[in-house]
């Protein structure tokens, strides 16, 4: 698999009324085609400015401080909005949180797909444009979709106007599809048949996909490779394996310890302690620190580089540093 998308040192901040908020910082990661990268973390850490800051989809308040964005080889971080029309839908898309949000009221659904089509595949005669729009809703999953192209998005469930937003994703067979939570707002049920749909689709249509969430459950389920972010940083990366057997950074540590699964016998759930920094006022040092109760003295002074644990495993935490004592029992060790 070669690289399709590549992050490279990336910081994003927006500027308010109490200053200057970095919502993103340093962050580097890659994308092969066909990889579903799981991007985990609390509320507020910098997860969906992430996947919008690729797509060039901030509001005007944002800026990019630094960094680069590769995609197929090609640096688009100074792309301006004329450009990226020509590769949103074509060559990446986004399924929001809230479908009721992307939608348009007072238009059937069947019509706003049709013109997701019409943007991405111009100078389809209109009957074309809605019989691809009747097979992307098939494609998703929607029963009768000849009948349900006529209904309005108050006439669809919560799981029918996800696969409503999918099929509009889909329309110009994008390469990437960045998912901000999409299954956030649905109960248990409908969750797991819209991440079943996910991974049948990416499967069929051979697309990658960064799939944000705050819910390790489902990563653990979809991924292949998982990075933790935190205050705006991704603090560990790797396989979904590497993460979920041999974490290494504390707060992956408190992510994993937090799942009901690990509470086994025990009356309440482990929780982390205390909450995370304010984007306007981070403090010296690792953010985390103040949360960890394995913090070094060196944290509270000085951030930790980002530490090889393998080819695919890294994380920045100074316990990796090779003069760091030891702390049996949390991970496994690796060789070398």
């Amino acid at each position: 698999m070669s690289e399709l998308l590549e992050v490279k040192d990336l910081s994003v901040s927006f500027d308010t009324p109490w200053g200057e908020a970095q919502a993103v910082r340093d962050v580097s990661f890659s994308l092969k085609s066909g990889e579903v990268l799981a991007i985990v973390g609390e509320s507020g850490c910098g997860k969906s400015v992430l996947c919008k800051t690729v797509m060039k989809l901030l509001p005007p308040s944002a800026k990019i401080k630094s960094g680069r964005i590769l995609v197929n080889g090609t640096d688009i971080s100074g792309y301006q909005e004329r450009d990226m029309c020509k590769l949103r839908g074509k060559l990446f898309s986004m399924v929001f949180q809230d479908p009721m949000a992307s939608l348009n009221p007072a238009i059937p659904v069947g019509k706003q797909v049709a013109e997701a089509v019409k943007i991405c595949q111009k100078g389809l005669p209109k009957k074309e444009l809605f019989k691809r729009a009747e097979e992307l809703m098939r494609l998703t999953g929607i029963a009768c979709p000849g009948e349900h192209m006529k209904w309005y998005p108050h006439q669809f469930s919560g799981g029918m106007l996800q696969r409503s937003v999918m099929a509009i994703a889909l329309a110009g067979n994008p390469e990437i599809v960045f998912a901000d939570e999409p299954t956030t707002a649905l109960d248990v049920t409908i969750q797991a048949q819209i991440l079943d749909l996910f991974q049948k689709l990416q499967k069929k249509l051979g697309m990658a996909v960064v799939f944000v969430t705050h819910d390790l459950g489902v990563a653990a389920k979809i991924a292949d490779r998982v990075a933790v972010m935190y205050a705006g940083k991704i603090v560990e990366i790797g396989t979904a394996e590497e993460i979920f057997y041999d974490a290494r950074h504390p707060y992956t540590w408190g992510l994993l310890q937090s799942l009901p699964i690990c509470a086994e016998a025990k009356r309440e759930l482990y929780t982390i302690p205390g909450t995370p920094p304010s984007s306007l006022s981070l403090p010296k040092g690792d953010a985390f620190a103040c949360r960890n109760k394995y913090a070094l003295r060196i944290d509270y002074e000085e951030e930790p580089p980002m530490f090889c644990i393998s080819d695919t495993h890294y994380a920045a935490t100074w316990l990796l540093e090779k003069r760091a004592a030891k702390l049996p029992g949390l991970y496994r060790r690796t060789e070398g």
